[in-house]
C-alpha cells in the first residue's frame, strides 16, 4: 500500500497492493496496521455507499464542527472525478482544491481530512464508497456551491451536471465557511 501527498495538506491518494491472475483480482481496500504505518490512525465509524448515473455531480459537503469528518472515499464501479477542498483557516492549503480520478480500474482511494469538504462529478455510472471518522449530523451537515467562483474547481463537465435541489441552491463558500 502506497499513499501520495497532495497539495491539501493531510489529504493524500491511496493506492493499494492488487494481486490479479486469471481468476480476477484481490486487494485490501483498509487494513487498519497498514494505514497506521502510512501515519493514518483514524478510527472509522460509518460506511456509507452511494450509486449515482454518469453526469451526476455531488457536492461540496462537509460536516461541521464538533463532529467534523474524515472520509476515506473509493470508487467500486465506474468512474469519477473527486475533489476535496481545504476550508481549514490554519491550513497551509486553505481554499485550495485537488481533483483525482477515482475508478474500478485504479482502485485509488482519496483521504479526506476533516476541515475539508468534499465533492464528485460521475464520469460514468458508479458506486462510491466512504468510510468516516463520525456519524452522520443533520444538524452539522453543511455545503457550499460545486461552481463557487472563489474555490474554481476544474470540473470535467460533459454538459450541465445532475444536481439534487440541495446542491443546486447551496450558498457560497464564503458565507458558510466559518473560518474566513
Amino acid at each position: 500500500m502506497q499513499k501520495k501527498e497532495t497539495k491539501i495538506k493531510d489529504c493524500v491518494i491511496i493506492q493499494p497492493d492488487v494481486y490479479e491472475d486469471r481468476r480476477g483480482l484481490f486487494f485490501e481496500s483498509y487494513n487498519r496496521e497498514k494505514f497506521v504505518a502510512l501515519g493514518i490512525a483514524d478510527e472509522f465509524v460509518q460506511d456509507n455507499q452511494s450509486t449515482s448515473s454518469a453526469g451526476v455531480l455531488r457536492g461540496m459537503h462537509f460536516q461541521a464542527e464538533p463532529k467534523q469528518m474524515t472520509k476515506l472515499v473509493r470508487c467500486s464501479r465506474g468512474k469519477v472525478f473527486d475533489v476535496a477542498v481545504d476550508m481549514r483557516k490554519d491550513s497551509p492549503s486553505f481554499k485550495q482544491w485537488i481533483g483525482v480520478e477515482l475508478s474500478e480500474e485504479n482502485h485509488s482511494m482519496l483521504y479526506v481530512p476533516a476541515g475539508c469538504a468534499h465533492g464528485f462529478y460521475a464520469i460514468t455510472d458508479c458506486d462510491l464508497l466512504y468510510k468516516c471518522t463520525a456519524l452522520f449530523d443533520k444538524l452539522l451537515d453543511g455545503g457550499f456551491a460545486w461552481n463557487d467562483p472563489e474555490i474554481a474547481v476544474e470540473w470535467p463537465l460533459t454538459g450541465e451536471p445532475i444536481l439534487s435541489d440541495r446542491d443546486k441552491q447551496q450558498p457560497s463558500f464564503a458565507s458558510i465557511c466559518a473560518y474566513s
